[in-house]
């Protein structure tokens, strides 16, 4: 039976076209400490590199 590997389920979200989607870490705290580039860029949602996104696309076998 194929199961979902959880952690990458919360971290981890598949688009239409199959790329895997990330956070950028380390931005909920030191905000203050942080330019308004940083936070700005940090906000923004990143696409995972193709070389690692390939294990990680086996631990989502129903595509969540």
């Amino acid at each position: 039976m194929q199961k979902t590997k959880k952690s990458v389920a919360k971290r981890f979200k598949l688009t239409a076209t199959g790329k895997l989607v990330r956070r950028t870490p380390g931005f909920r705290h030191l905000l203050g400490a942080k330019s308004a580039k940083q936070k700005r860029r940090a906000s923004r949602d990143k696409l995972v590199a193709e070389g690692h996104a390939k294990p990680l696309k086996r631990c989502l076998p129903f595509g969540l």
